[in-house]
């Protein structure tokens, strides 16, 4: 078996070694916590330090090459209709604050508060983060409209650094006192910083590299890309589920879990289903519809979770609900996928 075999077999299981990752995470979670230890130094941003840690340097790595993968000159050419653009990239901010509202209504007749709370902030992290960029590989598999689904990724991305902040301040008015501070201290904490330091320069880095390099050099590389994309993208999950699930499961804490999955779930179905009525709304035609849906249904979790390992590291819980998320809108993904293609057959 070739490098390119064992490239394409990952990547179309790759829901399937998530899943692993998560066991193995509860069963061997030290080599996941030694990985969250590893650092490189110290930067200053915004008059406050923070280590240069593996977990940065991952997702760095996940942002340059969504930004190799990108192709300018697709985008221009979705201007002529660029208020799907703009409806999509409003959807995407809108939809998940109200979700999470009344979320928070329903859960305050919850026996545990606190639990309430950790969903809440993890939920949070999840709606305020961009659009992934593995959606375009999504889309592109489905044989959705590449371009829009380039836009929703470049322009949500470049963004970010603005309304990230902004929805963890929105977020912080729904919580309760301790965690109200625990979000604003995460809008204060340099996430607009941390976003365009960690997530907007890779980007922007790997779309300037796409430019200047040859298009032959970066179709020949994109297997070894994708297959550096799955291993980073295996490895976070894995970093970031030692320290949570572990302990949740030894709390025999199967109420959180469960409830965690569930509300995830929820969000995860109601950003995707927003996507196809959308596009029944605006009329627009299969492929669009595809790249709307998972352009929609699909965030940064990569991001969330090394800002929640970051800041929020006094809370682990914080992370179930991005990590449950990641792994329902894979599943969610791969649905659309084979139901988009079976109509399109």
């Amino acid at each position: 078996m070739n490098f390119h075999s064992i490239s394409q077999f990952l990547q179309r299981h790759l829901l399937w070694f998530l899943i692993a990752a998560y066991v193995i995470a509860v069963v061997l979670p030290a080599p996941g916590l030694q990985i969250r230890n590893v650092s490189f130094g110290e930067i200053t941003i915004y008059q406050q330090k923070t280590n240069i840690s593996l977990l940065m340097i991952m997702l760095a790595i996940l942002m340059f090459n969504a930004g190799l993968g990108l192709k300018i000159s697709h985008i221009k050419k979705y201007f002529e209709r660029k208020y799907v653009l703009l409806a999509g990239l409003v959807a995407n901010i809108t939809i998940p604050i109200i979700y999470i509202f009344g979320v928070t209504v329903l859960m305050q007749f919850w026996s545990e508060p606190i639990e309430a709370q950790h969903i809440l902030v993890g939920l949070a992290l999840v709606a305020a983060m961009p659009i992934a960029g593995g959606s375009t590989a999504w889309a592109q598999n489905a044989n959705g409209n590449l371009a829009l689904s380039l836009g929703l990724v470049f322009f949500s991305t470049i963004l970010s650094p603005i309304i990230t902040p902004v929805s963890f301040n929105i977020f912080g008015e729904m919580a309760s006192e301790e965690f109200e501070m625990v979000l604003q201290g995460l809008a204060a904490y340099g996430s607009g910083a941390f976003l365009g330091l960690w997530v907007v320069l890779p980007s922007l880095l790997g779309i300037a590299v796409r430019l200047i390099v040859a298009e032959d050099w970066v179709v020949g590389g994109m297997p070894y890309l994708k297959f550096i994309n799955c291993i980073v993208l295996l490895l976070l999950n894995y970093s970031n589920a030692a320290v949570s699930l572990p302990q949740a499961i030894a709390d025999r804490d199967y109420d959180f879990l469960i409830v965690s999955l569930a509300i995830s779930t929820g969000l995860c179905l109601t950003l995707f289903a927003a996507g196809y009525a959308m596009s029944r709304l605006f009329k627009l035609d299969r492929t669009e519809r595809v790249s709307l849906m998972f352009g929609l249904g699909m965030n940064n979790n990569g991001t969330g979770l090394v800002l929640a390992s970051l800041a929020l590291s006094s809370y682990p819980n914080v992370m179930v609900p991005i990590i449950f998320y990641n792994l329902v809108q894979h599943i969610a993904a791969g649905t659309v996928n084979e139901a988009m293609n079976r109509r399109a057959s």
